[in-house]
């Protein structure tokens, strides 16, 4: 797929108004003579020039163009087959401070321009928002290295037969392991896609993401008393993939440790969190430091600014600008340039993440934290995170815990975002003097967010490449009820 990850150059807001005929506002009044199959560049210009000709203040655009293939299989044939192509275009109109985002995949110049008329009608009769805005032109990203970021894979598309050889050598896999009994499912897929954003500021910035993907599902036993695990990845570049034969392996074999699984007992134990769902724990400190549940005061830790909320050596760093990894990014939704940061350096909790509109609410600067759709506002959201690690192994944690509870997998979610009580279905392995003793299901696991964190233990184990990097995590003294 040749000039598959062409992003196009980057032009500074003044470039832009002198080269593309921008008004001092930012919008173009030759925008809608483009023909409609230029790029996601030019249909995002010509959204906005929509947008003035309909009586917008200001506004963004945002276009996303792409394509996926995913093939599944069972039973050594073929499951499923998919391919998809799509267009959408959102846009986001203000009038003062009132606004309102229309989305649509029809690029035809009145469709556009239809579009942008509604957009203008809604915004006039919402409510204002007095934090409602873009960014001004000095808090815009001026530049950057998208080829740095490596967020695209050069190398050509994978045919479907590709996806559905890997995808069978991953169910053989399982199949082969000792007591698999069936394999639910097998899958590899591929993604292209492409994002332009732009705003009547002034700027303009896009760039281009592949994924590859493989995972397998794999079932011991049968009846009520089948067990079911998987294994699975995703990267952006091809040749970073897991092997098939080890991903399959992988879930057969955790599907067979889990069969004959019973309630532990009841009580307070230690309970390690198992690295494939160790990052749980910190998205919960995550969602109750975003910006919107601070600035409604909805939030665990909204007096908590400068205190100490995980144990002293450990700090969470959020890093946009890891290469190959899906949360890397050069710039968020609003346009600023991503940032590292930490988000809690030393085990003290540094600031909050922040969109333009939470950090107006709250006095403060955006954190260049800002997520959108194409069809919504933006809002706070995180990058890539890694938690700090340990010194010692996850078998080292094992051994240390005692009696305990292994949780490698968990359901459902009770969590109260005023005072961080916590409560969630588990399933996994019993260990007993330090050693696993056997698999179990049919639990909860209960505590308290802020006790739980401030006094967690970290292994070393965890995986570099994913986009929350955490390590398999070990809490003293959560409630567990099972039998």
């Amino acid at each position: 797929m040749e000039g598959a990850c062409n992003n196009g150059p980057f032009l500074s807001t003044q470039l832009l108004q002198d080269q593309q005929g921008l008004d001092s506002s930012g919008f173009s009044d030759n925008d809608l003579q483009v023909p409609m199959t230029q790029s996601p560049e030019a249909l995002s210009h010509a959204l906005l020039s929509a947008a003035k000709a309909a009586g917008a203040d200001t506004a963004d655009a945002m276009v996303a163009t792409g394509q996926s293939l995913s093939i599944e299989v069972r039973n050594g044939k073929l499951e499923h087959a998919e391919r998809s192509e799509g267009l959408d275009l959102g846009l986001r109109v203000l009038i003062g401070q009132r606004q309102a985002v229309v989305s649509t995949s029809d690029a035809r110049p009145e469709t556009l321009t239809t579009m942008a008329e509604r957009a203008v009608a809604m915004a006039k009769e919402a409510p204002e928002d007095p934090y409602a805005g873009l960014a001004s032109s000095d808090q815009l990203a001026k530049t950057w290295d998208i080829d740095a970021l490596e967020l695209c894979d050069p190398s050509e598309e994978p045919s479907p037969d590709t996806l559905k050889t890997d995808a069978l050598e991953a169910e053989a896999a399982a199949l082969a392991v000792t007591d698999v009994a069936q394999v639910q499912g097998a899958g590899a897929g591929y993604g292209h896609h492409r994002i332009h954003l732009a705003n009547s500021n002034g700027f303009s910035g896009g760039y281009t993401r592949t994924t590859r993907s493989l995972s397998a599902t794999a079932i011991a036993g049968s009846g009520t008393e089948m067990e079911r695990d998987y294994d699975g990845d995703s990267r952006t570049f091809q040749s970073d993939l897991r092997d098939a034969t080890e991903i399959g392996r992988t879930a057969g074999e955790r599907a067979v440790a889990r069969f004959g699984a019973r309630k532990p007992e009841t009580g307070s134990f230690p309970i390690l969190f198992d690295e494939r769902i160790a990052a749980s724990l910190i998205g919960h400190l995550l969602s109750a430091s975003n910006g919107a549940a601070i600035a409604r005061g909805a939030s665990w830790l909204k007096d908590s600014l400068g205190d100490q909320v995980l144990p002293a050596q450990m700090s969470v760093i959020e890093d946009p600008t890891r290469p190959r990894v899906a949360g890397s990014r050069p710039f968020d939704g609003e346009g600023l340039a991503t940032q590292r940061r930490a988000i809690i350096e030393d085990g003290v909790l540094t600031g909050w993440t922040l969109d333009l509109a939470s950090a107006r609410k709250l006095g403060l600067q955006s954190t260049g934290n800002a997520a959108r759709g194409i069809g919504s506002i933006p809002s706070p959201a995180n990058w890539n995170i890694s938690l700090t690690p340990g010194e010692h192994s996850r078998r080292d944690l094992l051994r240390d815990m005692g009696t305990g509870l292994l949780v490698t997998s968990m359901i459902g979610s009770t969590i109260n975002p005023n005072t961080g009580d916590y409560s969630r279905g588990a399933s996994g392995f019993w260990v007993i003097d330090g050693e696993i003793s056997h698999p179990v299901n049919e639990c909860t696991i209960a505590g308290n967010l802020k006790d739980m964190l401030r006094t967690m233990i970290s292994a070393n184990d965890a995986r570099s490449y994913l986009s929350r990097i955490v390590p398999s995590l070990l809490i003293e003294g959560m409630t567990v009820a099972g039998s």
